[in-house]
C-alpha cells in the first residue's frame, strides 16, 4: 500500500491540503498529516484548525512514496523555510520519487530548479517563481515524479491526480466517479 505525507505550516490552504488526504484515503492511500513545526493542530489561512497525524521530527521519511506541499501564501512561506523538510524534497527528487505541491508551493520547486524543462503550473500570481518551467494553465501538470496544481479550485484534480500515479487511474477514475466529480 502506498503511504504519503502531507505538510502543514500555519496558513496552510485548507482545501488544498484537505481535499488530497480525503481523496487519497479513500482510495486506500495511507496519508500522514505532518506537522511541519512541531504544533499537535495547525491553523489555515482561514482560520480553520486541523488536528496533526504527527510532526516532522516523528515521520519516517523511509515509508512515503511521496511528500505533498499544499499552498496557501503563509503555509507556502513556513514550509519553504524548513531547512529539514526542503532536504527531504531534495532528497525525494533526487531518488526519483514522488513530490507535489498545489498553489502558491510549486514556487519552492521554483526556487530549487526542480522545474526546469518541465510542464508545471502553480496559482497564477506565483507563475514567475516557476522558473525554467513551461507553465501551462491546466488544472495539474505531472512531469515524470514532479506533480503541480494551480489552487483551491483544482484541489479534488490534485487529489484524483496523486491516487492516479499511486493506485493506477482505472482507481482514479473510479474514485472521480464516487464522488460524483466530473469524468
Amino acid at each position: 500500500m502506498s503511504r504519503i505525507a502531507v505538510f502543514f505550516a500555519e496558513g496552510y490552504e485548507e482545501i488544498e491540503a484537505l481535499a488530497v488526504v480525503d481523496v487519497c484515503r479513500r482510495c486506500g492511500i495511507t496519508v500522514d498529516m505532518v506537522s511541519a513545526y512541531g504544533e499537535k493542530s495547525v491553523r489555515g489561512s482561514h482560520d480553520i484548525l486541523v488536528e496533526m497525524d504527527k510532526d516532522f521530527e516523528q515521520a519516517d521519511f523511509s515509508e512515503y512514496d511521496m511528500l505533498v506541499l499544499p499552498g496557501g501564501k503563509q503555509g507556502t512561506e513556513k514550509l519553504e523555510a524548513h531547512q529539514g523538510l526542503m532536504e527531504k524534497i531534495d532528497a525525494f527528487y533526487r531518488d526519483g520519487k514522488y513530490i507535489a505541491a498545489i498553489c502558491a508551493a510549486p514556487s519552492i520547486f521554483g526556487h530549487k530548479g526542480i522545474l526546469k524543462g518541465r510542464n508545471a503550473c502553480s496559482y497564477p500570481t506565483f507563475e514567475s517563481h516557476l522558473e525554467g518551467a513551461q507553465v501551462t494553465a491546466g488544472p495539474v501538470e505531472i512531469s515524470d515524479h514532479v506533480i503541480t496544481s494551480r489552487g483551491m479550485g483544482t484541489a479534488i484534480d490534485f487529489g484524483l491526480a496523486i491516487a492516479g500515479v499511486l493506485c493506477g487511474e482505472e482507481k482514479a477514475r473510479e474514485m472521480a466517479k464516487t464522488i460524483v466529480y466530473r469524468v
